[in-house]
């Protein structure tokens, strides 16, 4: 008999930014989490509305780390963030972003279920539909809704985001090109 989880969403096709999802990071000495960050089209409704179902959920889920009561959304940190107020990023224009981690690895695979085992496959800059999960946290004055990386299906290629050239465009100049003249 399967439950169903009603703080878990499987996005609609969102793009990864600050993809870290085949190493764990540490951030600030904190623990190691494999993380990114889904950029999510306003235009997509569904996946927007299944979120703030979730979050919602998680809310009233999480009421014990809140001393047993549900407090004001207003209240808390959301996950869900608007990319045209909080990032002057191109990328992020006209669309919301959730930072999803996870100390756990998350399962990658292609449009047909397939493990994807060759790291350059999964980058910045593509996308994807991922499985994400919110819960609540209350620690060191912090109260809100935190959301958890769950598993990542690669759809389609997409320009990589973070000025990284390729070594074709880094090489293009001859050898024996005096450049520097």
């Amino acid at each position: 008999m399967s439950t169903t989880n009603n703080t878990k969403v499987v996005t609609g096709v969102v793009r990864l930014s600050y993809a870290n999802v085949w190493e764990p990071t540490s951030i600030n000495g904190g623990t190691p989490k494999y993380s990114v960050s889904l950029i999510i089209p306003k235009s997509d409704k569904k996946t927007i509305d299944a979120i703030n179902a979730a979050v919602d959920a998680a809310i009233k889920d999480g009421a014990s780390k809140f001393g047993g009561k549900i407090p004001n959304k207003a209240a808390l940190k959301l996950p869900l963030r608007d990319g045209d107020t909080e990032r002057e990023d191109e990328a992020y224009k006209d669309s919301y972003f959730v930072n999803a981690n996870s100390t756990t690895a998350p399962q990658i695979v292609d449009r047909s279920v397939q493990p994807i085992l060759d790291r350059a496959e999964v980058y910045s800059g593509c996308y994807a539909r991922v499985s994400i999960n919110f819960y609540a946290f209350n620690s060191n004055g912090n109260r809100g809704i935190a959301c958890g990386l769950g598993n990542i299906q690669k759809v389609r290629d997409g320009e990589p985001l973070g000025g990284r050239s390729s070594a074709a465009e880094d090489f293009a100049t001859d050898l024996d090109d005096d450049f520097l003249s």
